[in-house]
């Protein structure tokens, strides 16, 4: 319990200081946001900030920070690090700047914002990667929930047939205004995601039993035997299975959606860096129920081996009774949901900056939504899927390390110092070896052993900070020959 306790306190007070921070270094001032600029009641609607709020949460929550969390928890309390160090250094960051990088100019998707910083072949292939990315996520949102559905109606009402039913809302949720459906839904869903988390930690803290099997961190580090069940190394692979709830890409794919519906850029630091600790907090939440409830990682991975909602399912109910047994099921249905949704808008809205298409129009709002949509259905009929999204994970954090070069990019154009760039060039380098590392040495990806992994991870990630430092030095000497010259 007290290492629980104070990886909460530090999460907490990480954010307190350091989102001061980062709000001090981006300069937030007085100008006229977009959706105050030129709203068009469609995608740049202004909205309260506690109703952008809930919406950024489940934008980038979902079950992300359950199932993550719950991965992660097999490596014991160690994973407690990485959320923690991880949202305040990296997660909390990477979402401000994705967010407010966007709502600097005008609302564009994360991917016209890489290509501003990072070149225009950086552009194409973010792009297409988001697009990809995108589209992968809604349809895995869709077939999850279908499926357990199926499982809760009568037989006649199968799978094909919950998965057209949320095929359709999908459809709807894309093509409306953003305040006709995703506006009104997501702050009730949202607070269920929170409610659901603090009653897990109120019974863990309060109810003898489990508060007593709480693990502390000093009980798994340099024990034998402490490690991943399935001796799964640490490095990289914790980073990469624990992405919502720390660092995740696809954040950054979410962020412009909001960006283009605040009022202020004082909204930025609670909706953005605000949502991503409390996506922390429920991570941390998660990863503590998983190894207490089930006492040991073993008996832990073999229950996620069962399946991750019957894990979140057993342990709300368990814990906190039908209301919890209640909460689990609106949890495991509609969170994805929430995910999947916003995730084939922000796919139309990335299609839609990239060609220049008007959004205003129905018609043009039809002449993507429907693609989007019909693509969607169409893989969600592929029989391999399951193979193409063994990559979502690598990709995810692959894309985290891309928008954060893009913010040290950003804030070294616009005249911060090193040290304010560091903000992002760090934990982007840091990323960089995850990214590659993973790559490397993952079974679905390279298969390499961790001897190959290691040091090419390392080193890679050295270059790019070394080029990085090279282009800001290079710069740097051009503006101060310029000045000279003028």
């Amino acid at each position: 319990m007290i290492t629980f306790l104070i990886a909460l306190v530090v999460l907490l007070v990480g954010f307190a200081l350091y989102s001061k921070l980062t709000e001090k270094v981006f300069c937030i001032d007085d100008r006229q946001t977009p959706a105050v600029a030129h709203p068009d009641g469609v995608d740049y609607t202004p909205m309260k900030t506690w109703r952008l709020f809930l919406i950024q949460l489940l934008n980038i929550a979902g079950l992300g920070p359950i199932f993550g969390a719950l991965a992660g928890a097999c490596w014991g309390p160690r994973v407690y690090l990485w959320i923690v160090f991880g949202t305040i250094l990296g997660g909390g960051v990477h979402d401000f700047m994705s967010g407010m990088m966007s709502e600097r100019h005008n609302g564009a998707s994360i991917s016209e914002i890489v290509g501003i910083y990072l070149g225009k072949f950086m552009l194409q292939v973010m792009r297409v990667f988001s697009v990809i990315l995108l589209i992968l996520v809604g349809v895995n949102f869709s077939k999850n929930p279908a499926s357990l559905l199926a499982i809760l109606t009568p037989e006649t009402l199968d799978a094909n047939f919950w998965l057209a039913v949320v095929l359709i809302y999908y459809f709807i949720a894309t093509f409306l205004p953003i305040d006709k459906v995703i506006g009104k839904l997501y702050p009730i869903f949202g607070a269920c995601l929170i409610i659901m988390a603090v009653g897990i930690a109120g019974v863990m803290l309060f109810d003898g039993n489990y508060r007593a099997q709480m693990p502390e961190l000093w009980q798994y580090i340099g024990v034998e035997g402490m490690g991943h069940p399935t001796n799964t190394p640490i490095w990289a692979q914790m980073f990469v299975s624990v992405a919502c709830g720390a660092i995740s890409g696809f954040h950054a794919t979410q962020s412009p959606m909001v960006a283009r519906c605040m009022t202020s850029e004082k909204e930025g630091r609670t909706i953005f860096y605000g949502a991503m600790v409390t996506e922390g907090v429920i991570a941390l939440i998660w990863a503590a129920a998983g190894v207490t409830f089930y006492g040991t990682v073993g008996a832990l991975n073999d229950a996620l081996a069962i399946g991750q909602s019957v894990v979140v399912e057993e342990i709300c109910s368990t814990m906190m009774g039908p209301v919890g047994g209640v909460l689990a099921l609106l949890g495991v249905i509609a969170c994805p949901i929430t995910s999947g949704d916003t995730a084939f808008r922000s796919a139309r809205l990335t299609i839609a900056d990239w060609f220049h298409i008007d959004q205003g129009s129905v018609k043009n709002r039809l002449m993507l939504s429907i693609p989007v949509l019909g693509v969607g259905a169409l893989i969600t009929q592929w029989g391999d899927f399951a193979t193409l999204w063994k990559y979502f994970s690598w990709s995810n954090q692959t894309l985290a390390m891309m928008v954060l070069w893009a913010g040290a990019v950003y804030l070294h154009r616009n005249g911060f110092p090193p040290v304010a760039c560091f903000m992002c060039a760090l934990p982007a380098t840091f990323m960089s070896a995850v990214s590659v590392t993973y790559f490397i040495q993952a079974p679905e990806c390279l298969n390499m052993s961790t001897a190959i992994a290691y040091p090419v991870g390392i080193v890679v990630a050295l270059v790019f900070f070394g080029i990085f430092l090279f282009r800001e030095w290079v710069a740097r000497k051009g503006d101060v020959k310029t000045s000279a010259a003028a």
